[in-house]
Formats: C-alpha cells, sequence, structure tokens
C-alpha cells in the first residue's frame, strides 16, 4: 500500500499544507531523539560539554534543517506542473544549503567550545591556554568565512544567470584570482596581519599591554580588529595591523607573571636598612606577593632627595597594581611614624650679618 497516495490525490494547496505539517513533525520527533541519545550517551565530562555546546548550539537550528530535508523528498507528491515543481526545487535547495551551512558554523562553534574547555583562561598559569585560544578564534572565524564562501558559490550554481560566479567561486584558479584581485586591498591585508598574529602571536587573549598611552588587555581578536578593554572599563578598538606595524608594550608575551616597582623619595637621614625590614613585612603579610622576587635600592639621588626603589613580583598585572599600591600607602605611612624628619625638604641656611 502507498502510503503517499492520498497526498498525490488532494488538492495541491491542501497537500501542501499536508507536507509542511508533516515535515514540522517529523523534524520536531527527530530533533527530540538526536538529544535524548545524545543526553543517554553521555558518561565524561567531556561528554557532558559536548552535549551542553550542541544543545544551546544546535536546538534551534535543527528544527529548521530537518524540516527542510523532510519537505525534499516529499516535495515530489504534490499534484502540481513540472515546472511550478522546479521552482519550489530550487527554493527548497537554497534555503537547504543555507541550513547545511548554519549548521557547519555552528558544529565549528561546538568545537571551539571542547577546546575552550580544553584550554582554561581562569588559572593563573595560563600563557599555553591563552595562546591556544587565541589561535582557535583566529581558526575558527576563518573556517567560518571559507564555509559561507562554499555556500554561496553552491546557491549559485542553482540559478542560471549567475551559475558562471559560482563556478568560479569553486575553482582554486577562481579563489587565486579573487586574492590578487583584491590584495592590495587595506582589508586583506589586515586578513594577513591576522594570520601572522594568530600564529606568532605578539599578542593573545588576556594579554596586559600598553597602546597609545593606555593600559589595559586584550579583550577579542577579530579578523580585522583588535579590542583592548583599558583598566577604567573603556574599549580601545584598533586595527589588527596596529600591533604587526607599530611598536607596544606586552606585559605578558611569555608568562603573566610581572615585577612591579614602588618609588620613595626620602631624606639622607632615613635608614634604609629599616625600610627594607619593613618591606619585607609587608610582603610576608600579604596574598598578593608571589614571593619570588623583592628588591629595595637606592636607584638615583640629587641635591635634596634619594630614590628608594622597591621591586617586587606579582602573579599576574591586575595583582601587581594591587600590591604596588599597597606598599607604596604602607611605606608612606611606616615613614610618617618612624621617620617624620626623613620625608623630603627644601634645606636653607640663614646668616645674620
Amino acid at each position: 500500500m502507498d502510503i503517499l497516495q492520498p497526498i498525490r490525490d488532494m488538492h495541491p494547496a491542501l497537500g501542501g499544507i499536508v507536507i509542511f505539517a508533516v515535515a514540522f513533525i517529523i523534524g520536531l520527533i527527530i530533533r527530540q531523539l538526536f538529544f535524548y541519545v545524545l543526553n543517554r550517551l553521555s558518561s565524561t565530562d567531556n561528554d557532558r560539554v559536548i552535549i551542553s555546546s550542541l544543545q544551546s548550539r544546535m536546538k534551534g537550528t535543527l528544527f529548521i534543517f530537518i524540516p527542510l530535508i523532510v519537505l525534499n523528498s516529499l516535495l515530489g507528491q504534490l499534484n502540481i506542473s513540472e515546472e511550478l515543481q522546479n521552482t519550489f526545487h530550487k527554493i527548497l535547495y537554497v534555503l537547504t544549503v543555507a541550513s547545511i551551512t548554519v549548521v557547519a558554523v555552528r558544529l565549528i562553534h561546538v568545537v571551539q567550545d571542547v577546546l575552550f574547555d580544553k584550554y582554561d583562561i581562569s588559572s593563573k598559569d595560563n600563557l599555553k591556554a591563552r595562546q591556544a585560544r587565541t589561535q582557535i578564534i583566529f581558526l575558527r572565524k576563518i573556517s567560518t568565512i571559507i564555509v559561507v564562501i562554499f555556500a554561496i558559490a553552491i546557491m549559485m550554481l542553482t540559478f542560471e544567470g549567475v551559475r558562471k560566479y559560482g563556478t568560479t567561486l569553486l575553482t582554486s584558479a577562481g579563489v587565486a584570482g579573487i586574492i590578487i584581485g583584491f590584495a592590495a586591498q587595506k582589508t586583506i591585508a589586515n586578513l594577513l596581519a591576522g594570520f601572522q598574529i594568530a600564529f606568532t602571536q605578539p599578542i593573545k587573549i588576556d594579554d596586559a599591554v600598553v597602546v597609545e598611552g593606555e593600559w589595559g588587555w586584550i579583550e577579542e581578536i577579530n579578523l580585522t580588529y583588535v579590542v583592548v578593554k583599558i583598566w577604567d572599563l573603556r574599549r580601545l578598538v584598533l586595527p589588527i595591523t596596529y600591533f604587526t606595524d607599530k611598536p607596544f608594550q606586552n606585559w605578558t608575551r611569555n608568562s603573566a607573571q610581572i615585577i612591579g616597582a614602588v618609588y620613595l623619595y626620602t631624606d639622607y637621614t632615613v635608614s634604609v636598612d629599616a625600610l627594607r625590614k619593613e618591606f619585607k613585612t609587608i610582603l610576608e603579610g600579604t596574598k598578593l606577593w608571589d614571593q619570588q622576587i623583592s628588591n629595595v635600592q637606592v636607584s638615583d639621588t640629587n641635591e635634596r632627595t634619594m630614590t628608594v626603589r622597591f621591586l617586587m613580583t606579582a602573579v599576574d598585572s591586575p595583582t601587581a597594581w594591587d600590591l604596588r599600591c599597597l606598599v607604596r600607602e604602607r611605606m608612606i605611612d611606616f615613614v610618617q611614624k618612624k621617620y617624620p624628619d626623613a620625608l623630603p625638604r627644601t634645606r636653607a641656611e640663614l646668616h645674620n650679618d
């Protein structure tokens, strides 16, 4: 018995409604079964990450993708003219290619989510994780562009008027021609700079940098621009070529650890040994210090004061900032209480002629 015969016997409009309803129901059932099976198969933390990502990324996408596949297979059962059926087939074909493209892009994001879970940057020693994440983000964006270009080319092949352009996009000669034709354009220069940054990594996600006189962290590395999160929560947006063409400071290029410096200007009568002991007491009493480096030196002198430099290390730049502020405040308080006469002063001699 042919179960599709009733659809062929219906009026085309009614048959179309039935096909849409069937496609919708089948799509809903398959989607629910897909996630049910995934949940039953999860056994490890890594599996749970994949399932969680698939559920969040693919939930709405599969709801469109599966009904389109069903519609494509059932469209031939409608009692309509061949010309109209060809038109509907082309429309559904384009929509199906678009939905497959969305599925592919979402799957790329799923892969990124899984890799991000592996390379966690919330830990203190996160250099390798930041290096990996920078490359993963860039590769995800490049992969997305490639998938979209191929999808557009395949869609173009459907229509006679633009078929030659689709063929051109799919041939290596055409791709090479496009690259050569636009090589002088700034966008391509930015894209090439992005490749350079992703793999030579002068900057990475979450690096502490000083650019344009502003101190902040690398928040985003996009294909053509970089977003720097300034310490006061402003955002500095720079073209990606800035980081290949201009000098800038990267405080966490090889390690998140950073040396902080505090300068104290005192009179010559202060005891440097006393300052050194107090500095050691301050560091040993705080968790901000990573117990790696501490040093006190008289780094400069002039006719009125001497400059005492306090060096200390911290696990990262925000912690180093807090540690510097703490040491500065405590040392000033110490000098005020113990050596009030050692505060900077201007000396003058009065002669009674």
